[in-house]
């Protein structure tokens, strides 16, 4: 453990890997002298999520990042931007927040300060507003009452939802073909197949986010990644897909997901594009799909009935085999849903933390 202190400025106390037994933090933890200042939050926050938490500091990558935010009165700078940058970097953020302001403090750091004043700060600050995340306590001298409260809260990890899982850390993009051979019916068995996958993942602007595109000779955006933060919306919009009909040109969708979705996808998401399809393109899909690899965004490629397996392996990330699939009716596309999870879940799994 490590702590920073703030006010005006924060600064590091001690960081991860300056003591290795409790006393010696007991110990530097009473040498501590206040700094006096304001109660800027949200600049300790961003200093916590751009310094503390790194390998050279002591970080380790098995290890969930959490940070005990402790706030007495009122924030003097603006909270729920930092903490939900310092959410996205996957630090889970807990809030013990002591007595509130009275109204004169308010209007006090209205003329002040000039910020937004929201009595619900600390919830929108948290992971989740459930009241796991954040404790009010209404006196310093009640503090000693909360630390076994916090200290399970902190322990469970399987409740840690900020940590960074194959659920909740990628940014995926629905490439879906609209053609005149896919037919009414089949186009809804499509979007069935891309809400099943869609409701297996954590939504929210700070988890995995959720963008679709249908393509026929031209292409649509049916939402992009930032239009829909809950699951709920996410499912509905799907639904609302109406089927186009047209054409087939599969690499024209590759380059436009690729400008549309992806080109604005967040730094650290995992950019990931599902692309359906049930014939063989007009146009070449190698060119735009190798850009599109080399950008980062790993593909994924599903062919129905008439796709042409040589273009869903060019479209799909190395190895093909674990992302490209194929079925020769719509009705079977269900089947590869836990198979696509498992995919992204085994692969993201396999990869170095930060």
């Amino acid at each position: 453990m490590g702590i920073v202190q703030y006010g005006d400025d924060p600064s590091t106390e001690f960081n991860l890997k300056t003591h290795a037994n409790s006393r010696d933090v007991k110990n530097a933890i009473e040498k501590i002298p206040q700094k006096g200042g304001r109660s800027n939050v949200g600049k300790a926050l961003s200093f916590v999520n751009k310094n503390f938490f790194l390998d050279s500091n002591g970080n380790r990558g098995g290890a969930p990042n959490v940070a005990i935010v402790l706030v007495d009165g009122w924030p003097t700078d603006k909270v729920e931007e930092a903490s939900r940058l310092a959410r996205e970097s996957g630090i889970n953020i807990f809030f013990v927040t002591i007595e509130g302001a009275d109204e004169n403090e308010k209007q006090n750091l209205i003329t002040l300060y000039i910020i937004e004043l929201n009595p619900h700060y600390a919830q929108k600050a948290v992971c989740r507003t459930n009241g796991f995340y954040s404790i009010n306590v209404p006196s310093w001298f009640n503090l000693r009452k909360v630390v076994q409260t916090l200290v399970k809260r902190v322990c469970d990890t399987d409740r840690l939802a900020c940590s960074k899982t194959c659920l909740n850390s990628a940014d995926i993009g629905f490439v879906i073909d609209g053609s005149s051979s896919v037919g009414t019916g089949n186009f809804r068995t499509v979007l069935q197949f891309v809400a099943n996958i869609s409701k297996e993942f954590e939504i929210s602007d700070t988890d995995t986010r959720i963008g679709a595109v249908q393509y026929t000779y031209e292409q649509r955006l049916e939402f992009g990644f930032d239009k829909h933060s809950t699951k709920q919306d996410v499912l509905n919009a799907i639904k609302q897909i109406n089927y186009w009909s047209g054409g087939t040109s599969t690499g024209a969708a590759i380059s436009y997901a690729s400008e549309q979705l992806f080109s604005k996808s967040k730094p650290n998401k995992r950019k990931i594009m599902i692309l359906i399809t049930d014939g063989r393109s007009y146009d070449d899909v190698r060119v735009p799909a190798m850009t599109a690899h080399q950008n980062g965004v790993i593909s994924y490629s599903v062919g129905i009935a008439w796709a042409a397996q040589d273009e869903l392996e060019s479209i799909a990330t190395d190895p093909d085999k674990e992302h490209s699939f194929f079925v020769d009716e719509f009705d079977y596309l269900y089947k590869f849903v836990p198979r696509i999870i498992q995919n992204i879940c085994t692969e993201f799994n396999s990869q170095p933390r930060n």
